[in-house]
């Protein structure tokens, strides 16, 4: 269990989850995940989150190799979720620390968590600094990204600031670094991290980014808490940059259609509706959400400024694969989208007013009208369904300035 030595006397002393394919129980996480957690040997001794719970022993094998844990003197908590807190009371008896740091709401999080009876903890917030030796610890709430007691914690001597979830990927390999690894597939774990996870806070994570500048903090490394780190100023450019990109949300020419099927009719109705979109210049992708994730497609949406979802009436409704999604992506908030829905129905057909309400109430624009066929359809419905796709796709380009 060998640590990492990240910058001179700081450590990474996480775990690598190979393992993990659920993540936070809504999520999927194909490649798995790590819990990453750092120490900084000085005057003062100071550990920076440490791990889910199942990983108490590993990361305190690889603490061990570093420091004793009884040597630890301050412990900085930036993020209370479980996956970085879980190990928390074993190390807090272990360890003895002189102080725990935490934000105002780091500490509401910490006693609704655990029994924190005689602990050190001492509040911290946005402006406050520490003195650990030669360096100090300079602290900034980021609250919603993603949870109300996140922070980060800068290091100004070392460049390097400890970013818990910000910037993250789910990543579980032998690589410490984001420049050991393909770009192309680097960028797709920050995608799917971020559209799944950070996407809501979209608009706080701007006002982080315009924070970061404002304070002038001189950064070349980021180190989150989740998969690779990023060392130089060119990385951490990049991670900042990309970020902006996903929190900016500006359409794209692409679309995505979204559907579940009972005997096919819908599923008909997808590939004539992509024919349309692709015959316009729109690049399209086809999702059957028994065969898709409600998590891969929020990653494909990323790339999409067009979402078109379809499904037969069920009940007076939707099929409850559309209605999970439906559900999942709202909660997500994706700006800047153009919706539209299509299905077919044996009885009554209400399952495209319902879809379009959903979509609707998203802040998607739907400009064009819904395409419903009842039982099987025909050469005519496969022409309203392309016709449909041109007319999204039409819409779609203007949205994107031509």
């Amino acid at each position: 269990m060998h640590p990492i030595e990240i910058k001179k006397d700081i450590f990474w002393v996480g775990v690598v989850d190979h393992n993990s394919r659920d993540f936070h129980g809504y999520s999927l996480s194909p490649q798995g995940t790590t819990y990453n957690a750092y120490v900084v040997k000085d005057e003062k001794t100071v550990l920076f989150d440490t791990v889910k719970h199942d990983f108490t022993d590993t990361m305190l094998c690889r603490l061990s190799r570093v420091v004793e844990p009884c040597k630890i003197d301050y412990i900085v908590c930036n993020h209370l979720e479980p996956d970085h807190a879980g190990a928390l009371p074993e190390l807090i008896a272990r360890c003895k620390p002189e102080k725990i740091f935490c934000s105002p709401m780091g500490l509401k999080a910490m006693e609704a968590h655990f029994d924190t009876t005689g602990w050190p903890v001492e509040v911290v917030k946005t402006g406050d600094s520490i003195s650990i030796g030669k360096r100090t610890i300079h602290f900034v709430e980021t609250r919603m990204l993603h949870w109300p007691d996140s922070m980060v914690s800068y290091i100004p001597e070392d460049k390097l600031l400890i970013c818990n979830d910000a910037f993250g990927q789910n990543i579980a390999s032998t690589e410490r670094y984001a420049d050991e690894i393909d770009r192309s597939a680097l960028f797709h774990a920050m995608k799917e991290y971020y559209h799944n996870i950070v996407l809501p806070f979209s608009p706080i994570v701007l006002k982080t980014l315009a924070q970061i500048e404002q304070l002038g903090l001189d950064i070349d490394m980021l180190a989150p808490d989740h998969g690779l780190i990023f060392r130089g100023y060119d990385d951490v450019k990049y991670a900042l940059d990309t970020y902006r990109t996903f929190a900016e949300q500006k359409p794209q020419k692409r679309a995505v259609i979204v559907y579940d099927t009972m005997w096919h009719s819908t599923e008909k109705m997808a590939s004539a509706i992509a024919e349309g979109l692709e015959s316009v210049g729109v690049p399209t992708r086809i999702m059957w959400l028994k065969a898709n994730h409600h998590s891969a497609v929020m990653t494909e949406l990323a790339d999409c400024g067009a979402v078109l979802v379809g499904s037969p009436t069920h009940n007076n409704g939707i099929l409850p694969a559309v209605a999970a999604m439906l559900t999942y992506m709202k909660g997500l908030r994706p700006q800047n989208r153009i919706g539209a829905a299509f299905g077919s129905f044996g009885w009554s057909g209400e399952s495209v007013k319902s879809i379009t309400e959903w979509l609707q109430s998203m802040g998607m624009e739907t400009p064009v009208d819904p395409v419903k066929v009842k039982h099987v359809p025909t050469h005519d419905t496969y022409r309203q369904c392309f016709e449909m796709g041109q007319a999204v796709g039409r819409a779609l380009i203007e949205k994107c300035g031509g």
